[in-house]
Order: C-alpha cells, then structure tokens, then sequence
C-alpha cells in the first residue's frame, strides 16, 4: 500500500494526512474491508522495523480510519433518503421503476401485501422503524417486510401469506407506544397498487375509528367495509339520517344522550343491563330513553326492520358528525 514510505522516521503533514483520507474513502467505497487496510499498514510498519514510524503509523491509520468512517456515513445518509423516496413513492402510487427499486428493500411487488398502521400519540423515534424491522425480519426469517415512518404513522409493509406478522407489529406497538395509540389493517392486496389500496385502507379505518368512537385500538379494514358503502351514497345517507333521527332535536337535554343509548344498546345486541353498565345509568332509564326514541321517531329498538334502519341512521349520524355538522 505504500503507507509510510514517505514518513518513516517524521509525522505526516497536513497533505499527507488528506491523502490516508482520500484512500479511506476510496478503499470503503470498492468495498475494502478495514480490516485489511488497518493490517496492511501494519506490515508496512513491521517491515520498516523502527519505533520512530510509530507516531507515523498512528497518525497514518487514524487518517485512513476516518476517511473510511465518513464515506460509509454517506453511503448510510444515501441509502436511508433512498429508502425514504422509495416508501413515499410506493405508498403514493408513483411507479416509476418502483418494481426495480423494491427489489434492493426485499420487496417483491408481485406477490400480495398488507399494510398495517401505527398511530402515536406523540411522535415516532426515528430508530423505532429500523428496530421493529429487524425484530420482525429476525422472528419470521423474511426479507420481504417493510417498516417505515410516513406522514406521522408507522407504516409495516408484509406479505398477505405472513398472517401472524401484523400481529407481531402490534406487539411491538403495544410494548413501546405510549397509550392512546390505535393501529389501521388494510386488506391483502396484487402488486404496487395492492400496496397502496391496503395502505388507504388502513389509515381510513383509524379515521373511521374515530369518526364512531370506536373503542377497539386495533381496527380490521376487513370489519369496516359498510361504512365506506354508506359514504358512497352521501346524499342518501344524509336523508337517513334526517329523516329518521331529527325528531330527537326536540328532545328535552338534546339528542346527545339518547343516541349514545342506542349505541349502546346496538352494541350489547339489546341487552339493556349491558348498556346501562356501559353508560353509568340504570336500566330503568336505559328503558325510559328507548320508549322516548320510539314515540319521538316512530322507529323501535325492539322491531327487527325498524332496529336495522336506527341503527343505519345512528352509524350515519357518527360518520357525518350529526347533529353538530347540521349547524356548519
């Protein structure tokens, strides 16, 4: 390598030292390891066999070193804004070479996806992804699993035929989030595009948990598919709604209080004493706030076509934020 040859016996000047720089760089960037540049160096000094090329040797290697350090940073910092473009792309749907570009992530587009989403309460630790990634990857054997960061969720990208990976990514929400987190599950989808319907599926199913108050902290897109059909059809939704449910306006204490009882009810599947606990009442008022449903709306709880329209129309009132929406 011909480290020392021009020192031997005097320290390197400032020129010399950006030369051991330059090699570090080179040497990193075909993939030398430092290993060999280090021992190389070390020869150089046993063959010269003086104890005065031992300040040389230090200064030397110490260039070399750092000349090495920085280019694998950059390849690091290249590498990682590679990754970031890639994911932006891929869940944006922009396909430029995106097939090509998988590849080199362990993807391979052609098979089905599902993605799942992590909602924070705070913000993500920017290491987070990469150790959840490698912990994954380390308990299913697979390079083909993506986790990211995107628009302030954490995003895992696995293969549809790896069922129990979302929930290992839900563990591992679980273990390190602070609580209050809730997490989205698209559908298994084909190709790029799969990878983005999924992704859409997944954030919308958060927003929808949210829309309806929804409890659950992990929501299934699977479980939700009624509530983008009824979105479809806004206007009809909307008359629904109106239709069925405005005459609670004229309740005395507003409609608030007798839509969260059907909820309740609706979700007990009609076991008022359920619904009472959940509410913090008794079930004499739980009784007391159907009966006025009924004289109010006409439509009963207790009638099975009847319970499916107040039902539809309590689901609509939520999605469209009823009756606050009504005075926007």
């Amino acid at each position: 390598m011909g480290l020392l040859g021009e020192t031997a016996g005097r320290l390197p000047d400032r020129a010399m030292l950006d030369e051991y720089r330059s090699a570090g760089t080179k040497a990193a960037q075909q993939g030398v390891p430092l290993r060999t540049i280090v021992d190389a160096a070390l020869r150089e000094a046993e063959q010269i066999g003086s104890a005065a090329v031992l300040p040389a040797l230090r200064r030397a290697v110490s260039a070399l070193i750092e000349g090495y350090e920085d280019a694998q940073r950059l390849a690091l910092r290249s590498e990682e804004e590679a990754r970031r473009e890639f994911v932006d792309d891929l869940l944006q749907g922009r396909a430029e070479r995106l097939a090509e570009r998988a590849e080199h992530f362990g993807l391979r587009l052609a098979e089905s996806y599902v993605v799942a989403v992590a909602r924070p309460v705070t913000g993500i630790p920017d290491a987070m992804a990469g150790t959840i990634e490698r912990e994954l990857i380390a308990r299913f054997g697979s390079h083909n699993i993506l986790i990211a960061v995107q628009s302030g969720l954490l995003v895992c990208v696995v293969p549809g035929t790896l069922t129990a990976a979302t929930g290992e990514f839900t563990h591992h929400v679980r273990s390190r989030f602070e609580p209050g987190w809730r997490i989205g599950i698209g559908r298994a989808h084909r190709g790029p595009g799969g990878v983005v319907t999924s992704y859409r599926e997944a954030s919308n199913a958060i927003d929808l948990g949210d829309r309806l108050g929804l409890r659950a902290p992990v929501l299934k897109a699977a479980d939700l598919l009624v509530f983008p059909v009824l979105l479809r059809d806004r206007e009809a939704i909307e008359d629904l709604v109106t239709s069925v449910l405005s005459p609670l306006l004229d309740a005395r204490g507003g409609p608030e209080p007798l839509i969260d009882t059907l909820e309740q009810v609706f979700a007990a599947q009609g076991n008022q004493t359920a619904a009472a606990r959940r509410l913090g009442i008794s079930t004499r008022a739980v009784t007391y706030r159907l009966e006025r449903v009924r004289r109010l709306t006409g439509f009963s709880p207790e009638d099975p076509t009847q319970r499916f329209t107040l039902e539809t129309a309590i689901l609509g009132a939520r999605l469209l934020d009823w009756p606050t929406s009504r005075d926007q």
